[in-house]
């Protein structure tokens, strides 16, 4: 005979049809319960990282800035203290890429095939030039102007970056594959390109109408105006291959500035608990990485967001001692990250890539693993 509801299983006693009701409710709570649930954001705290430290070439700083789906970084490093600086790529090794003649160069992107984009002096000017590296390095010139930047370069080898326009008179986001293309601006007068994706979509900010405000974009074949939290200003920095842009946008009375992520509207990424963040990367799974002021505002600290934001620093192995990640600049389609941040009272370049746990924590895991699937075997068996 089945088993009665009673007062010991929390339950008053029912009869079978009001059981089936019961039930029913319950199921139906259940159900509504999951659904809620699913609809929630899904927040995925980073993995533990490994720290790289990609030192320096004779100074006492160096800053990562790009990284490739090999893991390779573009960035630069004082050649002695602070400058001149010197553009490098480091694969197991850092090797400095020189200059365009010039005294100074700094490497800002890196694509799939190992080539870089910066800038750099040309020989006798003190002006400075967009460049393309592969084994040497490239100028690419101006939009009629004396300088120009490049910031960014996608897998087909495709710049993005800013020039000034003849007579110096603004600077403008062109976008270079064979030749400097000049993206226009959002009205105003000026406009700086910052990242591009596979497809050749480049984001960066420009000056509205007026030049009242600068205001984050997106360029297809067209300027795309993508809007603040409600302050004056906002800049993309990053676009994934699905056209997501990363960056940051000034709140209403312009208190403050946060990190967002833009796809067909402006996400508000909030801060690690101090007043201000700032996106710059973004990969294909829409991860972001960037910088926030931690609680107290006293620091940069480098952060995580993956439907909530972590602070890096609290996600890393024993080789992490000593160091502060100050900013995290790029990340690639592995969750491999570069940046920089303060270690031994210098400021060096860094690469985080995921710990690899040592062969006891395998069989930990595994036997963690195991444990659970024969625990919900056996709660399988009992329900059944």
């Amino acid at each position: 005979m089945a088993k009665e509801w009673s007062s010991s299983n929390c339950l008053p006693t029912v009869s079978r049809k009001d059981r089936s009701i019961l039930s029913a409710r319950l199921n139906c709570s259940f159900a509504l319960l999951t659904l809620s649930l699913s609809a929630l954001p899904a927040i995925a705290a980073p993995p533990v990282y490994h720290v790289i430290d990609l030192g320096t070439l004779g100074g006492t700083s160096s800053y990562g800035y790009g990284i490739n789906s090999s893991g390779t970084v573009a960035g630069y490093f004082g050649t002695t203290g602070m400058a001149p600086t010197h553009a490098f790529r480091y694969d197991t090794s850092m090797h400095d890429l020189g200059t365009l003649g010039g005294t100074s160069s700094q490497a800002l992107g890196i694509n799939s095939s190992g080539t870089v984009a910066g800038y750099s002096n040309p020989t006798g000017s003190n002006a400075i030039h967009a460049f393309r590296y592969d084994t040497s390095m490239h100028d690419l010139g101006t939009l009629g102007g004396t300088s120009s930047q490049a910031y960014s370069i996608n897998s087909g080898g495709t710049v993005a970056g800013y020039s000034f326009i003849t007579g110096d008179a603004a600077p403008h986001a062109f976008r270079y594959d064979t030749s400097m293309h000049d993206l226009g601006t959002l009205g105003g007068s000026s406009s700086f390109g910052q990242g591009i994706n596979s497809g050749g979509t480049v984001t960066g900010f420009s000056s509205t109408n007026g030049n009242a405000a600068i205001h984050a974009f997106r360029n297809d074949t067209s300027m795309h105006d993508l809007g603040t939290f409600g302050g004056d200003d906002s800049y993309g920095y990053g676009i994934n291959s699905s056209g997501t842009v990363a960056g940051s946008a000034q709140t209403t009375g312009n208190a403050a500035t946060h990190a967002f992520r833009y796809d067909t509207s402006m996400h508000d990424l909030g801060t690690l608990g101090g007043n201000s963040s700032q996106a710059y990367g973004i990969n294909s799974s829409g991860i972001v990485i960037g910088f926030s002021q931690p609680t107290g505002n006293a620091a940069l600290h480098a952060f995580y967001y993956d439907g909530g934001m972590f602070d890096l620093n609290s996600y890393l192995d024993a080789s992490g001692a000593g160091w502060t990640l100050n900013e995290a600049e790029g990340i690639n389609d592995t969750g491999q990250i570069t940046g920089f941040g303060d270690i031994g009272g210098q400021t060096h370049a860094f690469l985080l890539t995921a710990a690899t746990p040592e062969p006891g924590m395998w069989a930990m895991l595994t036997g963690m693993t195991l444990s659970g699937l024969a625990l919900v075997r056996r709660r399988k068996t009992r329900q059944a």
